[in-house]
C-alpha cells in the first residue's frame, strides 16, 4: 500500500475527515504515522520521508524546497478546500507533485448561499425585517422586484457563477451576466445573457459578484458601477473584498441608503475596528460562511476520497489543478 500522511490544522482534519471518510482512506492506502500539522512538521521533519501522498485542508504549509527536500517521495497532494495559491510553490510545479483541490465541493454551499441571498433580496427581506424592528410594528409595504420578471446579474460565470445560473432557471426572471472569457453557446446554454459589466449594474435587481482576487481584478468593482444601480437594489459579494473599491461603495451606500450590500467577504478581512460597514443599515454583513462550514466541510473530504481511489486505479483525477489553473482558484 502506498504511504500516507493527513497534514493541515487539527480543527479542520475533525472537519474534513469525519469517520466514514478516514475508514474509507485506511482500507486503501497506509495511514502511518498520526495527522500532522505544521508545527509538528517543523519540530519533526523526518515524519514526511515516506509519505507519496498527503490529505491536507486549512493549514497546509507551503510546499518549499525544505519541505520537498523533507518529503522526498512526494507525488501528491490532496486538498481538502478551495484555494491552494497560498501553498504551492514554483518547486512544487517542477517537481511535478499533483494537486487536487475541494474547490467544487466547496462551491456547492456558496452556491447554495447566494441563491437564498438572492431570493430574499429580491423580496426586499432586509429592508422589511430591520424596520419591523426599528419601529416596532409591520411596516407599510412598499413595491419589491420579486422573482417574476425581475433581472439578475452575475459577475463572472466560473463554476460557481454557472452553478448559480443553472439554479436560478427555475425561476421566472431574467439572468444577465459579465464574463470576457465565457463563449456565447456557453451562456446560451444556460439561458444567460452576456453584456457588459457597466450594464450588469444598471439594468439588475440584484448583482451577485463572483470574480476571483487576482491581480488583474483588484478593485474592479468602482463608485461609477454601484451609483448606476436601479433604486432598491441589492449587491451582493460572496467572492473576495479586494475586487471591490470598498471606500468608494461604503460612499454610496451612506449616500443611496435604498440600496443594499450583503457582504460576505471584505477587504480587510474582518473590517478595521471603525468601519461604517459595521453600523450602516444597508450592509448585511457576515463574516465569511458562504463556503463549506461544519457538516458541509465532509463534502469536500468524500471528493478527497473518491479522488484516492481514481488515483489508485490509474484513472483520470477530475479535479487535479495545473499552475495555471491554480492562479485563478482565488
Amino acid at each position: 500500500m502506498k504511504k500516507a500522511l493527513y497534514l493541515l490544522d487539527s480543527s479542520a482534519y475533525d472537519l474534513i475527515y469525519g469517520p466514514e471518510e478516514r475508514a474509507d482512506i485506511a482500507r486503501m492506502v497506509d495511514v502511518y504515522a498520526s495527522p500532522q500539522t505544521a508545527q509538528t512538521i517543523t519540530e519533526n521533519p523526518g515524519v514526511l520521508t515516506d509519505a507519496e501522498i498527503l490529505f491536507s485542508g486549512w493549514g497546509m504549509p507551503p510546499l518549499d524546497a525544505a519541505f520537498l527536500r523533507a518529503a522526498p517521495n512526494l507525488k501528491l497532494v490532496l486538498y481538502g478546500s478551495g484555494s491552494i495559491r497560498y501553498f504551492v510553490t514554483d518547486e512544487s510545479w517542477s517537481k511535478g507533485v499533483q494537486v487536487v483541490s475541494a474547490y467544487a465541493a466547496n462551491a456547492i454551499p456558496v452556491v447554495e448561499y447566494t441563491l437564498s441571498t438572492i431570493l430574499l433580496s429580491l423580496k426586499r427581506f432586509w429592508f422589511f425585517t430591520q424596520e419591523v424592528r426599528r419601529v416596532k410594528n409591520f411596516p407599510p409595504r412598499t413595491p419589491v422586484a420579486g422573482c417574476y420578471g425581475s433581472t439578475v446579474g452575475l459577475i463572472s460565470l466560473g463554476m460557481i457563477g454557472q452553478m448559480v445560473a443553472e439554479r436560478l432557471r427555475g425561476y421566472e426572471m431574467k439572468v444577465i451576466a459579465y464574463d470576457p472569457f465565457v463563449l456565447p453557446e456557453t451562456a446560451a446554454a444556460l439561458g444567460v445573457e452576456l453584456v457588459e459589466l457597466d450594464e450588469i449594474f444598471r439594468r439588475s435587481d440584484v448583482v451577485s459578484l463572483h470574480t476571483p482576487w487576482l491581480k488583474e481584478t483588484e478593485g474592479m468593482i468602482t463608485r461609477a458601477h454601484l451609483e448606476s444601480m436601479r433604486p432598491d437594489s441589492t449587491f451582493i459579494n460572496s467572492a473576495r473584498g479586494a475586487v471591490v473599491r470598498e471606500e468608494e461603495m461604503i460612499a454610496v451606500l451612506q449616500q443611496r441608503p435604498d440600496l443594499y450590500a450583503v457582504l460576505d467577504v471584505t477587504y480587510p478581512e474582518p473590517p478595521v475596528h471603525d468601519s461604517p460597514l459595521y453600523t450602516l443599515p444597508n450592509v448585511i454583513l457576515s463574516p465569511h460562511t458562504a463556503g463549506a462550514m461544519s457538516n458541509e466541510c465532509r463534502r469536500m473530504g468524500r471528493l478527497v476520497v473518491d479522488e484516492l481511489r481514481r488515483y489508485l486505479l490509474g484513472q483520470p483525477l477530475q479535479w487535479s489543478i495545473s499552475k495555471e489553473r491554480s492562479a485563478v482558484l482565488a
